[in-house]
């Protein structure tokens, strides 16, 4: 008896140590911690008894069990990754860009034949929405459909794309420009030309009466990384480069870079993160702040991190992360630069992370503000 209530004891100072790290150098901030000196030189001393030392030992044992098991039960869920679904068989096309065998032009109920029924609907700049097709995120693809039903616009960041030009999604830049040659400088809307900021991270064509837009990797040799093709009557209606703010656009807006982003993860056989709205109200009030008072920061006005933020907020966590973006015409050219920054790319494809919020808003130029909130709890 005596001896097991040296075990609880030793348990109890054991994982009080092994836990030191964690609070340690908080606590410091706020209180005198250098009598922990003398409890370190009286637990040194004390272990050189006989029998607590094989209390000690036990204790050691137990905790360090303890800690396997949660660990294992860790790494269990951080595997918990949806099935493998196969890729459709890709025909030969006879248009310029086929996305899962669907081109330009051909009618809703063909095209659905081949992806299903569409999982969400976001409004996407063009005033049309995009219609999100997928089976837990692979075989991604996006389409947009005209007044009559017809397709008039197409995405995909997967390997689902078959071209009259050879082009595949192992192409690189160097390859594309030889096929398609020299991409635009700029897009004219009415009487302005905006000059486009590639940064040569994406290629914008028009081909006929066809926008393609080809999206690289420069992480993965300049290969290509997605595509949009979207119809001129499609790209006449957007009027500016950038669309009219509305709240069905900025729900749009969010929704969608939250499905590029499990799109990119299950390519990576990386577990899908699950929508929370907790996670969007802070993200979108960071949006908005960074809007109207034009700045554009992790860190506030108030000078408060996207922690601070978070906690401000009650959301729980032990791992978080924030990618920020500024600037880009819509959520697909958002993600995609996300992709091609290291440091938000790390964010986007880190296993630890179990949910994500993601809040827009616009400034006065209608310029989208994106913020992406990732945690896990």
């Amino acid at each position: 008896m005596h001896l097991r209530k040296i075990f609880w004891l030793l348990l109890l100072l054991v994982l009080v140590y092994m836990a030191r790290p964690l609070w340690e150098e908080k606590a410091s901030e706020y209180v005198d911690l250098s009598f922990l000196d003398a409890i370190d030189q009286a637990v040194e001393s004390i272990s050189e008894s006989p029998e607590v030392e094989k209390a000690l030992g036990s204790a050691k044992d137990f905790t360090i069990r303890i800690g396997g098991e949660l660990q294992s039960l860790v790494s269990d869920q951080a595997l918990d990754i949806p099935k493998a679904v196969a890729k459709p068989e890709i025909t030969e096309t006879d248009s310029l860009f086929a996305v899962h065998n669907i081109t330009i032009g051909i009618a809703k109920e063909e095209a659905q034949a081949k992806v299903g029924l569409p999982l969400r609907l976001m409004q996407n700049e063009y005033g049309t929405d995009w219609h999100s097709y997928h089976k837990d995120y692979q075989n991604y693809v996006l389409l947009s459909y005209d007044k009559d039903g017809n397709v008039n616009g197409l995405y995909t960041n997967q390997d689902i794309i078959s071209s009259t030009k050879n082009l595949t999604m192992d192409s690189t830049k160097e390859e594309v420009r030889k096929a398609l040659g020299a991409p635009l400088k700029y897009l004219q809307k009415g009487n302005v030309q905006y000059i486009l900021d590639t940064r040569d991270e994406y290629d914008l064509y028009k081909i006929d009466d066809i926008y393609v837009t080809v999206f690289y990797d420069i992480h993965e040799k300049d290969t290509v990384t997605a595509i949009q093709i979207i119809h001129e009557d499609l790209e006449e209606q957007r009027p500016s480069i950038y669309a009219e703010p509305s709240d069905e656009f900025r729900k749009g807006s969010e929704f969608l870079l939250f499905e590029l982003t499990n799109s990119a993860r299950i390519q990576r056989n990386l577990p899908i993160l699950k929508w929370d709205e907790e996670a969007v109200k802070t993200a979108r009030k960071h949006s908005v702040d960074m809007a109207e008072n034009n700045y554009f920061s992790h860190t506030n006005q108030q000078g408060k991190s996207p922690f601070d933020r978070m906690e401000d907020d009650g959301i729980r966590f032990f791992v978080a992360g924030e990618n920020l973006a500024y600037g880009q015409y819509s959520s697909i050219y958002a993600h995609e630069g996300l992709m091609n920054s290291m440091g938000h790319r790390e964010n986007i494809v880190k296993a630890d992370y179990g949910y994500l919020g993601v809040g827009a808003a616009f400034n006065s130029e209608n310029q989208p503000y994106f913020t992406e909130t990732f945690f896990n709890r």
